[in-house]
């Protein structure tokens, strides 16, 4: 660690700096500094190339080189000097554009009108919510999905690995019909897949229309212009969705969607670290110890599913913001209050939390391995949940109190293999029937589970 690290407010830009490093180039102060260049940046481009602005000549293509080579080359100084202009204005979107100011006299060949057409119309609204909107996308596309995909691949090889490992079911916490544990991994593979599609799907909005989304300024300066239709194409060049109604602000209806679309799998990815969780207490998995690990201070035999334990906590805190999140940002007094801004800077936070738990989660599954003795004890030791085949055959034979009969046998107690033999020899239903039934045990009696596992 970072001696650096170890004064930092946050354990996101702490105690796991280099594992929320990755989130770094789309989250950061910094990375919200360079997006708002790049909106501005792009904005004054598009105005250049718009025929109906005929106060801005097309940009030559020195100058245009220039403005991109000035976006690539964007680092941690340029962000300084923003903030050091943004202490002495107290004004964070007008610091870039100062910024920008700056660094257009030193692009050769620059006419002075270009500088007159940074922020052209805009007011901070219309480059921070393009900002942030800019953010959430990358940072979903660059880290977050693909962390996910890699826990739902190891899910589904987990599931085509123990698809044939029967386990004995718990619903309501007591023994149940049994199932495979592959076929359990097979259903969060699947579950997470589908919330992880939903994320990736979820929409992503922006506007330009001024300081309360009327285009004022806007057709002030320029009566003819097609205002709407600049800002859509404008928008849409960005690879977001065009928002026609706004006011002062971009309504952040669609941060709600995103937040709640993570919460979901990241709710998901709960239940699975508290399943797991449990399988490890009752024997079902083992896990690998790490040499040289401690697993705790005074009990020196202690394997603890530490990570399992590691992610539900940061789901937990992730989860808490995010539904604040969703909750907050589409509230808006009127036209807008400022209580959007400092609220926005936050959203770095529930998804630093968020890749801390997938992380911890793989860190978890990688030290797992069945118990498969173990796993056969405890089917073994519940022979009473075939009562749910053998009624089942009864009642195909037409016995009418089939369920009834079984209550008797098995409800609340535990049987010996002996007595449900005893009461399948003495039922009226067709020998093959009973030798087949006779024949069941626990561990057999898993429908298609290992198929449905395998076919994940």
């Amino acid at each position: 660690m970072d001696p650096a690290d170890l004064f930092a407010l946050s354990p996101l830009d702490g105690r796991y700096a280099s594992r929320t490093a990755p989130l770094r180039p789309y989250l950061s102060e910094s990375a919200l500094i360079r997006y708002r260049t790049l909106v501005e940046i792009q904005w004054l481009r598009h105005l250049a190339a718009e025929p109906a602005i005929d106060g801005l000549a097309p940009l030559g293509d020195s100058v245009d080189t220039s403005l991109q080579q000035l976006l690539e080359d964007f680092d941690g100084s340029d962000a300084q000097r923003v903030k050091s202009i943004e202490a002495e204005i107290n004004h964070d979107v007008k610091a870039v554009e100062y910024f920008l100011r700056e660094k257009l006299t030193e692009i050769p060949g620059n006419s002075p009108d270009l500088s007159a057409y940074l922020h052209f119309a805009c007011t901070s609204e219309d480059i921070n919510n393009l900002a942030y909107g800019l953010m959430l996308r990358d940072a979903r596309k660059a880290v977050l999905l693909p962390q996910f995909n890699v826990l739902i691949d190891r899910l589904r090889t987990m599931a085509h690995e123990l698809a044939d490992v029967p386990m004995l079911s718990r619903t309501h916490g007591q023994p149940a019909s049994p199932t495979t544990m592959g076929k359990e991994m097979a259903n969060y593979a699947h579950r997470l897949s589908s919330q992880a599609a939903e994320f990736s799907e979820a929409r992503i909005r922006g506007k330009l229309n001024g300081a309360v989304g009327n285009f004022n300024a806007h057709l002030a300066a320029y009566p003819e212009a097609p205002w709407p239709q600049i800002s859509r194409q404008f928008v849409e060049s960005l690879g977001l969705e065009s928002n026609p109604y706004t006011t002062q602000i971009e309504p952040h209806d669609w941060i709600a969607g995103y937040c709640h679309a993570l919460l979901r799998f990241n709710t998901v990815m709960l239940d699975l670290c508290r399943d797991i969780w449990g399988y490890v207490g009752l024997g079902y998995f083992r896990q690998r110890a790490a040499p040289g690990e401690v697993g705790s201070s005074t009990m020196p035999h202690k394997v603890n599913p530490i990570d399992f334990e590691n992610a539900e906590g940061n789901l937990g805190v992730a989860n808490a913001l995010l539904g604040f999140l969703a909750e907050k940002l589409p509230q808006s007094r009127w036209q807008r209050d400022l209580t959007d801004s400092t609220t926005q800077r936050n959203l770095s936070v529930p998804l630093g939390h968020s890749l801390l738990a997938v992380e911890s989660c793989l860190r978890g599954l990688d030290k797992l391995e069945t118990d498969p003795d173990r796993l056969q004890e405890d089917l073994s030791a519940n022979p009473e949940v075939l009562a749910e085949a053998v009624q089942t055959i009864m009642r195909r034979y037409g016995i009418a109190d089939a369920y009834e009969q079984l209550k008797t046998l098995t409800r609340g107690q535990s049987i010996e293999r002996e007595n449900l033999d005893e009461f399948i020899a003495g039922l009226d239903i067709p020998e093959e029937a009973r030798t087949r039934l006779a024949a069941l045990s626990p561990a057999d009696y898993v429908g298609l589970a290992a198929q449905l596992a395998s076919e994940i």
